[in-house]
């Protein structure tokens, strides 16, 4: 059958460089449905409603902070060995339209656990509606996807093993979900070491999170108690944070009363 030759985007050579640095990761996953009733409740009430994909990178950050493990990086060169982040660095997957292909990109956040919420949340609408050149973490991706392939080899090699480095163009951890196009459980891959995946919110007020880690970094006694205290930061501290923001009713208008 006679076909048609098309050249690939350079959003979708980003995807054949990401998979190709992926392909190596001994990913294991772990599932979790969290109850997120005050979460949801102080959302509602909040006076402009911050978007899930800040939520869970603020929240992320959060649980990381006192749990090392989540700032830690494998890397191959000079030899294996472990590399301990001071803070989290976060790549929230933005789902776009360039030239009319859908693609995805990353933004990064970093220390989404010193910012406001409204700060974070802000950063991600950003990226979904400015031109690409706008976007640092875009512009700087994109930059390298437009070199040669040998190029690119040699930029990755170096970008994911030497921690540094990695921190700054892969992030400690990763943000994506196709909530917003219906319910669904992504098991999304990424040269690691952390992948955080949500659905979409239940009737019953819970939602579906899975954590795809490396296995070399951890194992799933941690990740399965990193995600009770996700649980507890999403209904705590970020739902407090949300509240602090809420609608405050305007006064009723007092009718005169003659006397």
């Amino acid at each position: 059958m006679r076909g048609t030759v098309r050249k690939l985007s350079v959003p979708r050579r980003l995807v054949a460089d990401l998979m190709q640095a992926s392909k190596q990761v001994p990913f294991v996953s772990l599932r979790r449905t969290l109850d997120v009733r005050p979460l949801i409740e102080a959302r509602a009430a909040s006076a402009q409603p911050a978007g899930w994909a800040a939520i869970f990178a603020k929240a992320f950050c959060l649980v990381a902070r006192n749990e090392p493990v989540l700032r830690t990086l494998y890397l191959k060169w000079p030899w294996p060995h472990f590399y301990e982040l001071p803070r989290s660095v976060g790549m929230v997957a933005v789902a776009r339209v360039e030239d009319g292909q859908d693609c995805v990109l990353p933004q990064k956040v970093s220390a989404a656990d010193e910012l406001p919420l409204a700060e974070v949340d802000a950063l991600i609408r950003h990226a979904k509606t400015a031109a690409v050149d706008d976007v640092p973490a875009f512009r700087k991706i994109l930059r390298a996807t437009r070199l040669p392939l040998p190029l690119r080899r040699a930029i990755w090699m170096v970008g994911l093993n030497f921690g540094r480095q990695r921190a700054n163009y892969f992030g400690s951890f990763g943000i994506t979900s196709v909530a917003a196009y219906g319910a669904g459980e992504l098991h999304a891959l990424s040269p690691g070491p952390f992948i955080v995946s949500y659905g979409a919110v239940g009737p019953d007020r819970t939602i579906d999170v899975v954590i795809r880690w490396d296995h070399r970094v951890t194992d799933a006694a941690l990740i399965a108690k990193a995600l009770t205290r996700l649980e507890q930061v999403l209904n705590g501290a970020i739902a407090g944070e949300l509240l602090a923001d809420r609608q405050v009713p305007e006064p009723k208008a007092v009718r005169a009363v003659a006397t």
